[in-house]
Order: structure tokens, then sequence, then C-alpha cells
């Protein structure tokens, strides 16, 4: 008989490595959930956490009509690419009512990264050039292809920007070079734009394709000024480009003045992408495009792009939204979120900018309110401050000082309410320990690096040697990714 003995030291190495590579929400004590409905999730004690994180439950965890509909198609068959599927006629005819006119094409695939992927192919094949436009700090998916055009992503994996992609500034009115006081920032902004298409013209270059969310969550929910997109797409559109809206995290209605949130811009873009909240985190997402575009592309197959599963979940996500009145729902709740934020501003000196639409909404933390540096390491202490408290909200953005507020889009104005006052206890007492520990009388730069961290759960990396990653408990920080 051979014994097999395991090496417990190169088991937390590899968990070590896998930690730092496979990031967790609140890393330094991360939670371990079993089971969720609705906006609310649980862990494996029994605790029930208010969820503001998980996006792409974009109607409720596990919601019944939801987890019926899957249910039934998969018993009933699940099958590939390559037959009749009334299912998926029936859903694209769905989802095309709620768009424009002219995009009426839909490809189905099954990730955020895929849609983007394939949205880039479109544009290259309609314009017969390689050259895109991105937003700084933007995230567009987690392939090779989208990964070159993600500026967020290029430091932490060493990615050196390729000639062909073309870098233009954030239209962030708090901390970006137009500010919210300037005359038209919107036309300031769009003029970078501009500024970026004729450098590319100078060097004989030309853009197949301008991508940006129309609200920018992975830039720290930017919120673009009146007429940017306006003026950007007709500025793109005039140098032969096209423009790619990415829906994938702000579509559906979840902003609540709109279906999808490049309408509350008045503009029609050329291809729209759209991701998992399609199917409540059912791996489902879809390009849709204009016949024009559509037809350069040739052959197209996902193997399980538009799957019957799929489509009876997307169709049921639909059926939610319509008949719970989610989008009218979400500029509700979303005004009761801002507007609870905003009365506790004055009494938060660390409390920044508040923005956003519907139910996505981004606080700043700041060191101070003059200076608006970005307090990150309150910003981390926060988060698990409001996760003690049972509310869970992520800190992101480029700076990772903007607390990230995106819940279920069942998510209620009592909802709203307590994570505004479990938002205003927590920051509260942030901010006397930062009085109390003299900090406010430390250069800006050194403040926040002296912010005790023994606010911090007591059961830290639990059940790991303490030395087992080379780091203390305290010099881990919470970290929060874009999904894709």
């Amino acid at each position: 008989m051979k014994t097999i003995t395991t090496n417990r030291s190169v088991h937390l190495d590899s968990l070590s490595i896998q930690r730092r590579t496979c990031k967790l929400h609140f890393e330094a004590a991360p939670l371990k959930m079993v089971r969720a409905s609705r906006q609310y999730m649980y862990d494996d004690s029994g605790a029930e956490y208010l969820d503001c994180i998980s996006i792409v439950s974009h109607v409720g965890h596990c919601h019944p009509h939801v987890v019926h509909a899957g249910q039934e198609q998969m018993a009933r068959m699940t099958t590939s690419a390559g037959f009749l599927n009334e299912t998926m006629v029936d859903y694209a005819k769905r989802v095309v009512e709620t768009l424009p006119d002219k995009l009426c094409v839909c490809f189905f695939v099954n990730s955020g990264s895929e849609a983007n992927d394939l949205a880039l192919r479109l544009a290259r094949g309609y314009t017969k050039n390689t050259d895109v436009m991105v937003v700084e700090n933007a995230y567009h998916g987690n392939i090779a292809t989208l990964l070159e055009i993600s500026p967020r992503r290029w430091n932490k994996m060493g990615i050196q920007q390729k000639e062909w992609v073309h870098v233009v500034p954030c239209p962030d009115t708090y901390r970006g070079m137009f500010k919210e006081d300037s005359e038209n920032p919107g036309l300031l902004y769009a003029n970078e734009v501009k500024k970026v298409i004729n450098k590319c013209k100078e060097k004989k270059r030309t853009i197949s394709a301008f991508i940006c969310e129309p609200l920018m969550t992975v830039c720290g929910v930017v919120v673009p000024p009146q007429k940017y997109l306006k003026y950007v797409y007709r500025y793109v559109r005039e140098a032969g480009g096209l423009c790619i809206a990415d829906e994938v995290q702000v579509g559906l209605g979840r902003v609540g003045e709109r279906f999808w949130s490049f309408q509350v811009h008045d503009v029609v873009p050329d291809i729209v992408t759209v991701g998992k909240p399609l199917g409540n985190g059912h791996p489902m997402a879809m390009v849709v495009t204009t016949k024009e575009i559509a037809d350069v592309l040739g052959e197209f197959s996902s193997t399980f792009g538009g799957n019957p599963v799929a489509c009876a979940v997307g169709m049921a996500v639909l059926d939610v939204i319509r008949n719970e009145k989610l989008q009218a729902s979400a500029k509700s709740v979303g005004k009761c979120l801002l507007d609870g934020f905003r009365a506790i501003q004055p009494k938060h000196p660390m409390m920044g900018d508040i923005r956003g639409m519907g139910m996505i909404i981004g606080v700043e933390i700041v060191i101070d309110k003059q200076s608006r540096k970005p307090a990150k390491q309150a910003a981390e202490i926060l988060s698990y401050k409001l996760k003690e408290g049972k509310v869970l909200i992520a800190n992101d953005g480029p700076d990772k000082n903007v607390m990230y507020i995106s819940p279920p889009m069942c998510f209620t104005c009592d909802n709203a309410r307590q994570v505004v006052q479990a938002f205003d206890l927590a920051l509260a007492a942030i901010e006397q320990s930062t009085l109390e520990s003299g900090i406010t009388s430390l250069p800006d730069e050194q403040r926040m690096l002296n912010i005790p961290l023994d606010i911090l759960s007591s059961n830290l990396d639990e059940g790991l040697d303490s030395d087992s990653d080379g780091e203390g408990p305290n010099a881990k920080k919470a970290r929060y990714e874009e999904m894709d």
C-alpha cells in the first residue's frame, strides 16, 4: 500500500499564490457564501448580508421565475448551435424591441469578453481598419485582444500600449482635467478626443472603433458630462470609425431613466454589447448591431451562445424587469441612495463626490474635500467596517477610493436607508480614528498610511500560518477587480 502525504507548507504556498492571482472580495477576511435570495446573501454561519456588489445578479439572486425557466428548459433540452431554435428567435425579438430600429441583428455568445471581442471584429471588418480608441482606466474584458484595449490592466499585467490603441482622457468632472465648474465640460472633453483623432491622422492611422461604457463604472462610476457622447460619436464617425457601447454592466434598465445607458445621452451606437446580467448570472451575452455591419462578418458560430437554456433564462429576466417594474424601481431607489448620501455628506470631511444613476452609485472617499486626494486605505477599511455591519460594498475605481454600489435591481428604498445609515456610522468611526491618531496634522501623502488597521475583523487569515505568504495580516488589503 502506497502512503500519500501532504506537505502543508506547499499547500499554503499554492494557496497564497492563488489568493494573489484570483482575487476575493474582502481578501483579508473573505466570506464563504452558501446561499442567496434576491438582494441578500448568507454565509456558512447563517449570517445575512445585504448585497450591494452583485451587479451580475441583475433581478436578484435565485429569482424563482428565472430559476424555474432555466430548470424547465434544462429538463426539456440543452443543445449547442446548429439547430433551429424558436426560443432564440423569440428572445432576440424581445431584446431588439428595446433598442433603436437600426440595431436589429443579434449575435449570441457566453460572456461580456466574448461580446466585446466580437464587436471589435465587426468594427474592423466593416471599416477595414484596426485602430481602437478607448478611455483611460477602461476595462473591456479578460481575453488577450481586450486586455490590449483595457488601460486599467496594463501596469499590473506588464502590457505595453500597442501603436493601434489610442487612449483619451476620462471625462471625470471631479478630479479630471476639466472640473464641474468648467464651461461646457462635455465639449471640452470631446475636443480632447478630437485631438487624439487628429494625431492619428498625422501618423496616417485611421480609427476603426471607439468603445466605452456610457456610464463609466470601471473608471470610478463616472457619468460623462452633458453632450460628451454626442460630440464624441460625431467626431469618431467623421473620422470613419464606429461607436461601440459597452452595456455589460450598465444596461437592462439599471440606470433607471432608460433601458440602455446610451439612451440617456441621446445617442445611437453602431454596436451594443451586453453581458451576463442578461441571464441573471447565467453565462450568456450578446452583440447587437446593424444589418450592414453584421453582413461583413462572413461566418460566425458560438458553440453554446444562444442555447435554449440561456435564451429561456434571458426571457425570464426580461419578464421580471417588466412585471416587477424594475427600471422604474431603479430610478426611485437610486434617488433614495443619492439623496441619502448627499444628506450625510456635510458632516463627513472624508466624503467627496457622490455620483451615479439609478442602481449604480459611486461615493468618493478623500483625504479632505479641498485637495480631493483619494483616500484608498480609508475606503478599504470602510468596506470592512460595512461588512461587519452585514452590508457588502466594494471600493473600486482607479485609486480604489470609490465606494461602488451596484446591488441587484430588487433593492428597495428601505435597503437604501439601511446602507446610508451603516455608511454614516462606519465612516464616522474612521474619521474619528484619524483625529484621535493626530493624522490630520501629517502631510497629505502620509495621513492615510497611518490609519490603524485593527478596525478589521480579528479573524484575518483564520486557519493559515501568519507567515504563510510572507505578509502579516495587516499588510493585506481588500481588492476588488472587474468581473467579466
